[in-house]
């Protein structure tokens, strides 16, 4: 059990000294090839990639895409003030952005790059910078921020790169796979292979660092690249820097009931 939040980072509608680092909506040249109407057996899967020459080849990674710069191929929406808070803001797939005048734009997932999401926590272990209990969100940035020189070398050793919408501001929660708002404390984000979304779905796990029981009925309501398997679950803590603390430290054990209809089977 995991958790995740919807973050709010500093930004801005124009490039400026302080605000240089784009926020993208989705590249007008990333197809999106369903591989479904020729081969049944894959219909699950959904690939991304583009033109080049006569061949269809995979998109650019976050490595590719941050060489290119300026010349990257996608609109930008806006402009955030730290790397590292937009990287997040990547990983938990939604948040807001604070503008100048204190007001405040919010963003949602509206599609990824086809590469497969990868850990940079886990990578900071692997390479002897974190141990395990430090690589919490909260290592990760301070690990950063101390490591300017190999932050790219960092943020690119997940090739994954997500690309964002623009939503209706407001103070309901952030739209989810379902298409629905995410309620704080009560949706969940799940692999839609294993588990039906719209499902209700029993979670009993601990606390963020606690011992403390976390037992409550949940909703199936989101996806997630790092979310795959049965019995994996992210659970949605809420907006803000308090909940962001709670989603950063959330690495549980637990046991999901998944409740369905009778007479209702499952693949």
């Amino acid at each position: 059990m995991t958790g995740y939040y919807e973050p709010v980072i500093r930004g801005s509608r124009f490039r400026s000294g302080a605000n240089r680092w784009p926020i993208y909506g989705v590249p007008d040249d990333m197809l999106t090839i369903d591989l479904g109407a020729a081969y049944p057996e894959l219909a699950k899967y959904r690939l991304r990639g583009r033109i080049e020459g006569r061949r269809i080849v995979p998109y650019w990674s976050r490595g590719e895409i941050d060489a290119h710069g300026d010349a990257f191929k996608a609109p930008v929406l806006l402009w955030a003030a730290d790397p590292i808070d937009l990287f997040f803001l990547q990983i938990q797939g939604s948040g807001r952005i604070l503008l100048p005048d204190g007001s405040m734009v919010r963003v949602g997932y509206a599609d990824q790059n086809g590469y497969p999401y990868q850990s940079i926590g886990r990578w900071l272990v692997a390479q002897g910078e974190l141990t395990l209990d430090k690589a919490s969100m909260a290592g990760i940035k301070e690990w950063a921020r101390a490591n300017p020189s190999r932050l790219s070398e960092l943020l690119q050793s997940n090739p994954s790169f997500v690309f964002f919408r623009e939503l209706p501001s407001g103070n309901d929660g952030p739209i989810g796979a379902l298409g629905v708002p995410l309620t704080a404390g009560r949706s969940i984000a799940v692999d839609s292979q294993s588990i039906p979304l719209g499902a209700p779905v029993f979670l009993a796990s601990t606390w963020p660092n606690e011992s403390r029981p976390l037992r409550r009925l949940m909703v199936a309501q989101d996806t997630g690249g790092a979310i795959k398997g049965v019995v994996r679950a992210d659970f949605f803590w809420g907006f803000g820097p308090e909940n962001g603390a709670l989603a950063g430290r959330m690495r549980q054990s637990g046991e999901m009931w998944v409740l369905l209809p009778v007479g209702y089977a499952p693949n």
